[in-house]
């Protein structure tokens, strides 16, 4: 479905070329990689990617061992 009228026009007010301006941050999706990589990490180890603990201070502890795992292993 194409855009309606005000909204094609609003968008080349914005933008000299009319479109979307890209919203890529080279910094931001090197930082965002990062924690991506460490979150897959952490899900490798079954306690923490299940999480079958109740209580949050105890999942706390489960990611915790499982953190300074990955961190003696490198």
């Amino acid at each position: 479905m194409p855009p309606t009228r005000p909204t094609a026009t609003a968008r080349q007010r914005k933008v000299s070329r009319g479109g979307r301006p890209p919203g890529f941050d080279e910094d931001r999706y090197k930082k965002r990689n990062t924690i991506e990589r460490a979150i897959n990490r952490l899900k490798q180890h079954q306690a923490v990617a299940t999480r079958y603990d109740k209580r949050g201070y105890v999942f706390l502890g489960t990611a915790t061992a499982a953190a300074l795992v990955i961190w003696l292993r490198t």
